[in-house]
């Protein structure tokens, strides 16, 4: 198994230069004009201001140039400067980050928790009206638009009921908390703010069920089918025959074997999720790497698209590896095939 790590972190580098290649062409062929974001539309027709900004910025070089510039400042650690914030990318991406993977560990947890609960009682009582009901949710998680289900959330939960609050981390009267981890729940408990913890928790809920219940049909269909498989086998028989009873059996027995073939779509969805929740973050004025990703593409920012589409990249290679490696944790002969 050790092989197989040093491989893929050796693979690593190679797979993210083809990832930022891509990304890079793309940006640069795109149509458009990014120096209206950086100079305004007024003083495009001003031959010196525009040849000013396009030497400042880097953009009076031929695309080969340029691009052999971003990827050589890319390996000192350097993902540009944004036009839009004027900010080192790095800074900006640092900033967001913390809060959009606070959002997507609370939507993991509720998609992961809730499709396994959901799988579990579908193969148990196959064929059932709860196997029936829990497919349905599933399935109106997967189909329905997120878009859509933040929307009609906001309505219901904020407009009509007002049993949550609206947009955003926080009340904008409350006070924030000093920033140690970005992560808005930790830092309001290093502050000993109960007021703003409990706060920041219940702008949390409606977002994170969203964006969970989005991947919850997913999980919920792979264990399902994982758990149908494993209850059919002749060691769950065995067990209940020794008289082990049925929560026994479902979770010691058949959940700990079933969850292995889903190891991997979990790990995919946690990458997915992180770059997945451009709507999500939109519509609840989540301030992560999702709206930054969003008006970086409205203003044509590249490095910020750019230093964006890296983050995501490096997300779905780290989660393959950790995938492979908690695979492997999880079934011997993984480890022993390594």
């Amino acid at each position: 198994m050790l092989k197989v790590v040093l491989r893929r972190l050796l693979v690593m580098p190679f797979l993210l230069l083809g990832i930022v290649t891509a990304t890079f062409l793309l940006a640069q062929f795109t149509k458009g004009n990014p120096l209206i974001s950086i100079i305004g539309a007024r003083n495009l027709d001003n031959a010196e201001i525009v040849a000013a900004a396009k030497a400042r910025w880097g953009l009076d070089g031929s695309v080969p140039e340029r691009y052999a510039t971003y990827v050589w400042n890319l390996a000192h650690g350097d993902l540009g400067t944004s036009f839009r914030t004027k900010q080192p990318v790095l800074t900006d991406l640092a900033q967001r980050l913390p809060a959009t993977l606070e959002l997507v560990i609370c939507a993991m947890f509720v998609g992961a928790v809730g499709g396994i609960v959901l799988a579990i009682v579908s193969a148990e009582f196959k064929d059932s009206f709860a196997d029936h009901l829990a497919r349905l949710v599933a399935l109106l998680g997967s189909c329905l638009p997120v878009f859509w289900l933040g929307l009609i959330a906001l309505f219901l939960f904020t407009v009509q009921t007002k049993l949550l609050p609206g947009p955003g981390r926080l009340d904008i009267r409350a006070v924030a908390p000093p920033t140690v981890t970005g992560f808005m729940l930790v830092d309001t408990l290093l502050a000993g703010n109960w007021s703003a913890f409990v706060d920041a928790l219940r702008h949390l809920i409606l977002p994170a069920l969203v964006l969970g219940w989005s991947v919850m049909g997913i999980i919920t269909r792979m264990v399902r089918a994982s758990m149908l498989d494993v209850l059919g086998q002749d060691y769950i028989t065995m067990a209940r025959a020794k008289g082990a009873g049925r929560l026994r059996v479902l979770i010691h027995h058949a959940l700990a074997n079933a969850l292995i073939p889903a190891l991997t779509i979990l790990g995919f969805t946690f990458a997915y999720l992180i770059t997945g929740s451009v709507l999500v973050e939109t519509i609840f004025s989540w301030p992560g790497i999702g709206s930054y990703a969003v008006d970086a593409a409205r203003s044509l920012d590249y490095p910020a698209i750019t230093g964006v589409t890296i983050i995501g990249g490096l997300g779905f290679l780290l989660a393959n590896l950790l995938t492979d490696i908690a695979y492997a944790a999880a079934d011997p002969r993984m480890r022993e095939a390594g």
